[in-house]
């Protein structure tokens, strides 16, 4: 189980490091195919830094507005503010605070920038249609995402996904100065590198969104894990995950800026093993087994 966290941990930092080298790479040669020099690359960073500024400070406000989301009355959903509160002291966090989606669609997501400005959002089809254990398991996946600062996370590689698609832009745009400076110079490298440049920039957005999306998909197994030992039942998010998945009704509110929150993709796109490439969330079926798998693992409860 320890292991298992542990290695989840390391593939997102090695991933990490992977966008930063993605990074460098672009600035490098932005910088030799324009006047810029290392110049473009830094100045490319601090517009990509900038405009995320804001996103960071205010994101969770953004989503909860597009979401439809609205505080939930404590005095209409006793048992959902007593379970996250019970979590949130089980996981030693502030208590985050509750919203409602009114929607019939089953699912849930947890935003803000750190456990002290965090929520968390459930629809009303989730609070219908699951028993006090299944929705314990949701909540708990919830809180784990906060605990384990996945916003967070998501926020930093958001920058960088951001200041690829910037810089690559930039590069397509210096391949005409590019190719001036070559004819000026009258050298054959620097074509050789304009071509690389335009491969580079074609190719580096979508592998900054690969990475995106394979540390979105580490950080679900490691809320699942985590979750499951706040509850000590992997079984309640494990039934969880099939009544949520199961459900035919669509979520209203969801949109792709915000599917990646959900504790399953509310857009059902499936579509071969090219899309599965770009899902936000990993299968259903491999979190399923992976849970029930837990059950047979020391200090976990079978039953309850």
């Amino acid at each position: 189980m320890y292991q298992a966290i542990e290695g989840n941990l390391r593939r997102t930092w090695i991933l990490f490091v992977g966008f930063v080298l993605v990074v460098a790479a672009l600035g490098y040669v932005f910088g030799v195919l324009t006047d810029f020099g290392y110049a473009g690359a830094v100045i490319a960073a601090v517009v990509a830094i900038l405009g995320a500024w804001g996103s960071y400070y205010y994101s969770d406000q953004i989503v909860l507005s597009i979401s439809g989301a609205h505080p939930a009355p404590r005095e209409q959903y006793p048992y959902l503010f007593n379970t996250v509160e019970g979590l949130a002291i089980a996981a030693g966090l502030p208590v985050p605070r509750l919203y409602l989606i009114d929607d019939s669609a089953p699912n849930a997501f947890a935003t803000g920038r750190d456990p002290q400005h965090a929520a968390i959002v459930v629809t009303t089809g989730l609070l219908d249609k699951l028993d006090r254990l299944e929705l314990e398991g949701v909540i708990a996946h919830e809180m784990a995402h906060i605990q384990n600062y996945d916003i967070r996370l998501a926020t930093i590689t958001a920058v960088l996904v951001g200041m690829v698609a910037l810089m690559s832009d930039w590069l397509l745009r210096s391949m005409r100065w590019g190719r001036r400076r070559g004819s000026r110079e009258g050298g054959g490298g620097s074509g050789l590198l304009v071509l690389a440049g335009a491969a580079l920039a074609i190719l580096a957005p979508i592998a900054a969104q690969l990475m995106r999306l394979a540390i979105s998909r580490g950080r679900e197994y490691l809320a699942d894990a985590s979750g499951a030992m706040l509850t000590r039942y992997p079984d309640g998010l494990a039934s969880a995950l099939e009544k949520i998945a199961a459900d035919p009704e669509p979520l209203e509110a969801a949109n792709k800026a915000t599917a990646h929150l959900y504790i399953i993709n509310p857009l059902r796109e499936w579509g071969g093993w090219v899309n599965s490439l770009f899902d936000t969330h990993p299968p259903v079926e491999e979190r399923i087994r992976r849970l029930r798998g837990m059950v047979e693992g020391a200090g976990v409860m079978p039953g309850r």
